[in-house]
């Protein structure tokens, strides 16, 4: 199952309040839930709340060293956004969560390594929150009106079969669908832990029939995997890509393995040890900007 039917829509949370029933729901049925909101939305309710200091907890000290003023409002917002998703699906307070970092960067809690997956985005306004009680989840979002050069960085981003399909298009899908291709690849190596450590040109992607993208290895392991684009707000592209590791788990039992395979088996591996650490890395710079009709999935 991938595309729109795997995932559906990001979810709009306009505040603590929720819709927190409706991310539930969307937990329970599919084991992930993906929800959206801008730092705005948020900022007056997570500065008054009493508990920001522990909402904060490790990431306090990063939160208060930041010098621009907006950047470590919206740092606050973001980190305060990702506890309150997280506790919704667990039934738990906000503020009893405890978030850590795996060794590429990606957020992780404390306690549950192996429960529950989480991936974090942000680029202008808007905050992304994802998480998959079902295996490693990433999510990537970038404003359409970004201008992103083809020619100047299809090497960095592109395998050579990519490159030559998109140099193929009329300019201004080759635009979108760079970008598009962009958040999809950054989404992935989140997923994996590895984010932008690893190059993106080392990662291959097709669009299967139905316009959707799938890793272009065939290979069993690369089946488990789901992708998808949404235009949220108008404004912005949210690519999301997610493994299911129970059909690992079922795969490799039926032949006798018991273990996945690849990048993404060590990562799992890894996280549900709870190999997990304090540092807090900068964020890679983000892409930057996007947008189409509202949480609509892209076909480009």
């Amino acid at each position: 199952m991938s595309g729109a039917q795997a995932f559906g829509a990001p979810l709009h949370v306009a505040g603590p309040e929720g819709p927190w029933e409706e991310v539930c729901d969307r937990f329970e049925s599919g084991g992930r839930a993906v929800v959206h909101t801008t730092w705005g939305e948020w900022l007056t309710a997570a500065l008054l709340d009493p508990e920001l200091r522990a909402l904060l907890g490790r990431d306090r000290p990063r939160y208060r060293q930041s010098p621009a003023a907006a950047g470590r409002l919206a740092f606050a917002v973001s980190r305060v956004v990702m506890k309150h998703t997280a506790a919704a699906v667990l039934g738990t307070a906000p503020a009893a969560l405890d978030i850590a970092y795996l060794p590429g960067g990606q957020p992780a809690l404390r306690g549950f390594g192996g429960e529950l997956w989480l991936s974090l985005a942000h680029t202008e306004e808007l905050i992304v929150v994802a998480v998959s009680r079902g295996g490693p989840v990433g999510v990537d979002a970038e404003a359409v009106t970004r201008r992103v050069s083809f020619e100047a960085l299809q090497g960095q981003v592109c395998t050579p079969q990519e490159a030559e399909l998109l140099a193929a298009l009329p300019e201004d899908r080759r635009a979108a669908r760079f970008l598009r291709l962009w958040t999809l690849k950054e989404a992935y190596t989140k997923a994996l832990g590895q984010g932008m450590r690893r190059g993106f040109a080392t990662v291959g992607f097709r669009w299967d029939g139905d316009g959707r993208a799938v890793l272009a290895d065939d290979s069993p392991a690369a089946r488990a995997w789901s992708f998808t684009t949404c235009l949220v707000r108008d404004r912005y592209l949210v690519s999301e890509a997610c493994r299911d590791t129970g059909r690992d788990t079922a795969r490799d039992t039926a032949r006798g393995r018991g273990q996945g395979t690849g990048h993404a088996a060590g990562h799992v591996a890894g996280q549900a040890a709870g190999q997990v650490e304090d540092r807090l890395r900068d964020d890679p710079g983000p892409l930057a900007a996007t947008g189409l009709p509202p949480a609509q999935t892209v076909r480009s």
